[in-house]
């Protein structure tokens, strides 16, 4: 399976050019002001700061967290994929000075980082458990690997590669190797990545390494602890260990645990892995985490991670919709490992999942405008406890700024930059249409060029036109994705529908592709009432509702306060409507509605002996869940109570 470089896709269409437009043209300048702590009122980064430091070039010391320098390293890739779909000779300019700042800060033997670089090189790999220089690594590789692919320049890739000599000696099975593996995954995928571009088997070599070596007996993290004096931090918690996944070997996990960045991130490494040694073991493991998650441990909106405590998994069908964690970068590592699944087996149900995540529970962390992020994004909220319940302040009414800890808003901008990479992917005779985005495509099979345009105007309708452009006929399979959303759909090929069996979630074209033949296919998107398996305790008597992709809430913008004691019935009928100028153009849905009121006697006393409720008639509006929290701040909900 290979992915289609963003040189080969033409984004058109309205919803995602104007995503990734906004990423270039105002998350990259305004995320390179912040990574120079020129955004006022925002928290420092200090992260541009530290490499000049660490260089020579400035005095001072280290600020801000441990891994400071995977910011500059995701924001350069996102720089990277927007550079291969709108070359910048002044973007570039910048970037290349960034690149110049981070290498003048590379030691003489390739390491390379930041935080021990200015404290003491003496530390350096003595708390691989909390302190993150394999996991800025890992984002330094892949930032490199896609800056070299964008514009041909070897300078910061074979720093990168430096560096991962300098790892590579140093951790190993071999005697007199350090055993030791990342206290948070990210490299082993890059690791692959990198495999991917050089070929050098000793770069997929570490990458098995660190992920066959984690939670081996005697377990690393805890002789590195005792013999370096380090905190552990989760020595009473639950999870211990298995916070950072290494608890048990890869291979006897079949349960999400712990911090859930971390695990996703370790995931996406064990699929790439698994891919490029065919390693059926790690692909039987993959799977069994895969469907813990999205069977057990995953939001509607395709949210994870439960818990504020380690920003963690809990335990199966555990989902609270107010005290709810679900960070932006869990989201980002969900869809990273569901395209590796993808790429393992070609089945839809990992698309499937990947396109829930993006369009709610990903986006949803970065304002409409492209200024402001959430770390956490809820699916209920109500500002007083936000402000004043302890164990809910860690969920915001109004995205912010900045972070001190910063991980998520570099992480959408390249998620969304390379947005095409998810959506297209093809085999030696096949090519598989995995998202429906406008746009025009030019690749290869057989040796022959090959062109088509695709016209789109999702997530709002579900009618896609596919038209071939080559000028050399062509024969290979066209796959097209059939949503798990959608109940009802037809496929035309020339004027003529074609009834094909899905094959996991596909149906297969096979045909010689000329110029002017067209595929088109028709979604048809209803609304839909979802409810959750009764064990999720929160959402008993609750449902969610959805119309295609999308999953849809109430906010207090639209339907005064007191959400919670809204109602809809099974019966109830939604009207469909675009609004051109709210929230820059939505579909919404409106339908009849009910609020449970206040007797006389209830408003006057706590508790009293049961009544008849009364309800008053309510017109509800509903928009889509990535879109709340961009006007004023207020309440949200996305499961309603349903009147029986």
């Amino acid at each position: 399976m290979k992915v289609l470089s963003m040189k080969e896709i033409k984004i058109k269409d309205k919803f995602f050019s104007e995503y990734m437009q906004l990423i270039r043209n105002h998350v990259i300048p305004y995320q390179w002001e912040a990574l120079n702590d020129r955004i006022e009122g925002a928290e420092p980064s200090y992260c541009m700061q530290n490499f000049k430091v660490a260089s020579g070039k400035i005095p001072g010391k280290f600020m801000g967290m441990v891994f400071q320098d995977s910011d500059v390293y995701k924001w350069l890739e996102a720089v990277g994929y927007c550079l291969m779909w709108n070359p910048d000779t002044e973007l570039e300019k910048i970037a290349d000075g960034a690149i110049d700042d981070i290498c003048a800060a590379q030691r003489s033997d390739g390491y390379l980082n930041t935080y021990y670089i200015i404290n003491g090189l003496d530390k350096r790999f003595t708390n691989l458990k909390d302190h993150h220089e394999l996991y800025c690594l890992g984002h330094m590789i892949e930032a490199a690997v896609v800056y070299y692919q964008a514009t041909g320049k070897r300078k910061f890739m074979d720093t990168a590669i430096r560096y991962v000599n300098c790892v590579d000696s140093i951790f190993g099975a071999e005697s007199g190797k350090l055993h030791g593996y990342p206290g948070h995954e990210v490299i082993e995928m890059a690791l692959v990545r990198l495999y991917e571009v050089t070929k050098e088997e000793k770069h997929l070599a570490l990458a098995k390494y660190f992920i066959n070596e984690r939670g081996k007996r005697p377990l690393y993290f805890k002789n590195e602890t005792i013999q370096n004096q380090n905190n552990f931090h989760w020595k009473d918690s639950y999870f211990e260990y298995q916070y950072y996944q290494a608890g048990k070997e890869v291979r006897q996990q079949e349960k999400a645990e712990g911090h859930a960045v971390r695990a996703v991130y370790l995931y996406s490494g064990m699929a790439a892995v698994a891919k490029e040694t065919g390693d059926e073991s790690l692909i039987k493991a993959c799977e069994k985490l895969w469907d813990n998650i999205t069977g057990k441990q995953m939001y509607i909106t395709g949210a994870i991670g439960a818990s504020q405590y380690g920003e963690s998994f809990t335990f199966d069908y555990d989902l609270p919709n107010d005290t709810i964690y679900a960070e932006t970068c869990a989201a980002v590592g969900l869809i990273f490992f569901a395209r590796r699944m993808f790429e393992l087996t070609k089945d839809s149900k990992y698309m499937n999942v990947l396109e829930r995540v993006l369009f709610n529970g990903a986006i949803s962390g970065m304002s409409l405008d492209g200024t402001k992020f959430f770390y956490v994004n809820p699916l209920e909220v109500v500002p007083e406890a936000s402000e004043k319940d302890q164990r809910k302040r860690h969920v915001k009414v109004e995205r912010q700024k900045w972070f001190g800890c910063a991980c998520c808003p570099p992480n959408i901008a390249r998620l969304l930059s390379s947005i095409g990479c998810y959506a297209y992917t093809e085999t030696e005779d096949c090519f598989f249409m995995n998202l429906y985005l406008g746009g025009d495509i030019t690749t290869t099979f057989h040796g022959q060029k090959v062109e088509f345009h695709v016209e789109a105007n999702y997530p709002w309708d579900g009618a896609v036109k596919i038209i071939f452009n080559q000028e050399e006929e062509t024969e290979f399979r066209y796959a097209i994705r059939v949503p798990d959303w959608c109940r009802d759909y037809a496929i035309v090929v020339n004027g003529e529908e074609v009834r094909a069996e899905l094959v996991k979630g596909y149906v297969y074209l096979n045909q010689k592709w000329k110029k002017g033949d067209t595929i088109t296919c028709n979604f048809k998107m209803e609304v839909v009432l979802n409810q959750a398996n009764p064990r999720v305790r929160e959402d008993i008597g609750k449902v969610a509702v959805s119309r295609g992709p999308l999953i849809y809430c109430l906010e207090e913008a639209d339907n005064e306060n007191n959400l919670h004691q809204i109602y809809i019935t099974k019966e109830t009928k939604f009207k469909e409507q675009y609004e051109k100028e709210l929230l820059k153009g939505i579909v919404t849905l409106t339908c009849d509605g009910e609020k449970l009121g206040d007797s006389s006697r209830s408003e006057e006393v706590l508790y009293h002996s049961y009544q008849e409720p009364v309800f008053e008639k309510k017109i509800l509006k509903w928009t889509p869940y990535y879109s709340w929290a961009n006007r004023n701040p207020g309440e949200m909900i996305v499961w309603v109570r349903v009147k029986m």
